[in-house]
């Protein structure tokens, strides 16, 4: 019996608790309705009634004790007998777990309640044991809880606590990595230089394992501004509600999701909180991709007493969320080894040195950047959790590249103030799968409103909008959602902001 098979025996702890006062109930109502001495009357009004029968119709003595084997008294005592023997043999294996527990030896105490636990669920008797019978598995799994707790109160963050696997699904995402979507892996690869000091930093200091650093990789191919059709945002691909929960803030403003530091610490915070809710990295994993709730409802479903790993799960699950783990793991395969797959991961990108300067009025990004010599592109990689490519109209700490805070301090002043941007603002957002910019408009829903009459309204094609926002022909709009409306070309939307885009002459 596998340490995992063990981690699976917690997650069943809050299923148990669902299940003990109903049977409990069960069992009380059942000990009233059939006590020794009612089976007892009912038994001799059968023999009797059979007796009178056979009397009447001169049938053969032998015949008038032919129950049904079931229902046989003796029989029943005997099995009763052998699930209470069951149950009092899991009673002196958890005393034996008790006394290995005191002596220190935690392994031994797990397989031995690993045991006693396994030997629980055969004895399925009359309602007194089922209720025994709920009672000890109760009891065991709060002792398994209480020895694993013991044993892991702080992750030691080493390398090899992510089981680096190989099977046919992880060599899938090998190969198309190698084949198709190569470009794409060594694009996010070389982006990756920029961040990854400051995020190994963060994973060192909360203890769980490096390997985590290519998890954005797989999640937004480190691209800072990635979007998906989920609303999951930034390098970590956080939906608003996560965000939220994990204290990641969003306003007019600011979208910290995109924010590089505050999003990494809330990726390490919930990775951290699904690893002690399932036991084991992989089955996290799964759970950051899907959500908690997927995944418990995925193992409550299981016709299993308890799920050894992952794997155990691993087809039940949405494509997406199957696919999602071995692609983190055929990452790591050829980050470790780029030679075997034949990749060439020498050149990575380097980070931004930057300053940081106190602002609090509303410029934009291209105008700074024509005043102190370098590029949008680079302010905005600085501050990605601006969502309008300009300052907000309050206090707010703005990263300028390095050695560049004198020259702007000294031309400050001569930077132009912009307008605050209507809700209907231009964004350049990049979606996840994709390796292009697009630029989309945030449009909500006013009252009366079609796709007929946005399309119009912004010139694009409903089918780009269907497509876009995952919207079902069948289903009407509702007032008040926010859409994604994808610019075919760089137009002014809002006011006092403007979408700019360099064209090659032909």
């Amino acid at each position: 019996m596998t340490g995992l098979t063990r981690n699976r025996l917690i997650g069943l702890i809050a299923l148990i608790c669902l299940f003990i006062v109903p049977l409990i109930g069960y069992a009380e109502n059942s000990i009233d309705k059939k006590s020794p001495e009612s089976s007892g009357d009912i038994t001799k009004q059968k023999i009797d009634q059979k007796i009178k029968l056979a009397a009447l119709n001169n049938d053969d003595e032998s015949s008038l004790f032919d129950f049904p084997q079931e229902n046989d008294p003796l029989a029943d005592v005997q099995e009763d007998d052998e699930k209470q023997d069951m149950m009092e043999n899991a009673l002196e294996l958890l005393g034996e777990a008790d006394k290995l527990w005191k002596n220190g030896d935690i392994e031994e105490t797990l397989d031995t309640l690993d045991e006693a636990y396994s030997l629980i669920l055969n004895a399925n008797g009359d309602s007194a044991i089922a209720q025994e019978k709920d009672d000890l598995r109760l009891l065991i799994s709060q002792r398994i809880l209480a020895v694993y707790s013991s044993k892991r109160d702080v992750l030691q963050g080493k390398n090899g606590e992510i089981p680096l696997l190989m099977n046919g699904d992880v060599q899938k995402e090998i190969t198309s990595f190698q084949t198709v979507e190569r470009d794409s892996f060594l694009a996010a690869y070389e982006r990756s230089g920029m961040y990854r000091s400051e995020i190994v930093k963060e994973l060192k200091r909360s203890g769980i394992p490096e390997e985590f650093f290519w998890l954005p990789l797989v999640e937004s191919l480190f691209k800072i501004n990635a979007y998906s059709s989920a609303r999951a945002l930034g390098l970590w691909q956080f939906i608003p509600s996560t965000g939220y929960k994990f204290g990641l803030n969003r306003d007019e403003w600011v979208d910290e999701r995109m924010d590089v530091q505050k999003s990494t610490k809330a990726a390490i915070a919930y990775l951290k909180e699904l690893h002690g809710m399932f036991g084991d990295w992989l089955t996290a994993l799964a759970a950051y991709n899907c959500g908690e709730g997927r995944v418990l409802r995925v193992i409550s479903r299981q016709r299993l007493n308890y799920l050894d790993s992952f794997w155990d799960l691993y087809r039940q699950l949405p494509n997406e969320t199957a696919r999602y783990v071995p692609r983190f793991l055929a990452t790591l395969h050829i980050v470790n080894n780029p030679q075997k797959y034949g990749f060439d991961l020498s050149h990575t990108a380097r980070p931004i040195e930057f300053e940081t300067v106190r602002v609090n009025r509303i410029m934009k990004f291209n105008d700074i950047a024509e005043r102190i010599d370098t590029t949008e592109d680079i302010l905005c990689l600085l501050n990605p959790e601006l969502r309008h490519k300009m300052t907000p109209d309050r206090e707010y700490d703005l990263k300028v590249p390095g050695g560049m805070l004198d020259k702007f301090s000294f031309v400050y002043h001569e930077i132009p103030s912009s307008e605050k941007p209507s809700i209907a603002s231009v964004q350049t957002y990049v979606k996840a799968s994709d390796r292009t910019r697009r630029t989309y408009i945030k449009h909500r829903v006013k009252r009366g409103e079609t796709l007929y009459s946005i399309s119009r309204k912004y010139k694009v094609s409903i089918s780009s909008i269907r497509s876009l926002n995952k919207l079902s022909p069948k289903k009407k709009l509702i007032q008040g959602r926010r859409l994604l409306i994808p610019v075919a070309s760089a137009k002014r939307h809002a006011k006092g902001l403007t979408v700019k885009k360099k064209f090659k002459k032909k």
